[in-house]
């Protein structure tokens, strides 16, 4: 099994009771743990717009345990995302077959193609980790915004119809880009969001695939 995780910057987001980046190593260590059950060998691909982070897939509870130490303390070199690299980077590294999990809030695109040639050799599955409140601006009028990928400062106009609707929609175009992709490419894929259950979202999606 390889885990791949986004640890860019976009994932220290979250507005209810978790960042997206908490839940990714939650999930993550839930996944690290059940394969240890059935005595898999279990790797790590950290990424940003580079890969930050690459352990090789081992055996054993103290190999699980660097995995989670990593999840939970590294800190990253970069905020950017790049999950195209990060694929091209596994497909290299992982030379027989693999039950991969990318987990990313996969608001990038350009990824497509790579998924596709990846996902002929292995098996990968795309869990969309998400916050409800980055669907949508709401309206509290001039606000100085950051993007937490570039450290950029703009002036945003919430106040605007305008503003809002192009931000939904650039939006719903990152999860439409994501939903296609993958389905597309033969791999599998789910949504968490920040505040639901990520076990009842892993077991229904182990229960479907089964």
């Amino acid at each position: 099994m390889m885990l791949m995780a986004d640890i860019s910057g976009s994932e220290f987001f979250g507005t209810d009771q978790q960042f997206k980046s908490e839940i990714i190593t939650e999930i993550a260590a839930t996944l690290a743990f059940s394969a240890t059950q059935n005595n898999d060998k279990i790797g790590l691909i950290l990424f940003s717009d580079e890969v930050e982070l690459y352990i090789p897939p081992k055996k054993g509870k103290f190999h699980v345990l660097r995995i989670i130490r990593e999840l939970i303390e590294f800190k990253p070199k970069s905020k950017k995302t790049d999950i195209a690299n990060a694929l091209k980077y596994m497909r290299n590294v992982m030379k027989k077959k693999a039950i991969v999990f990318v987990l990313s809030d996969f608001i990038a695109d350009d990824y497509k193609d790579t998924l596709k040639i990846a996902a002929n050799k292995h098996d990968i599955t795309g869990i969309r980790i998400y916050d409800a409140k980055e669907e949508n601006i709401p309206n509290l009028g001039m606000v100085q915004m950051e993007d937490e990928e570039t450290g950029e400062l703009i002036l945003v106009n919430t106040g605007s119809k305008a503003v809002r609707k192009n931000y939904n929609a650039y939006y719903r175009e990152r999860v439409d880009y994501f939903q296609e992709s993958f389905l597309k490419s033969g791999a599998g894929s789910f949504d968490c969001r920040v505040d639901e259950s990520y076990v009842k979202k892993l077991l229904g999606y182990f229960k479907r695939r089964g």
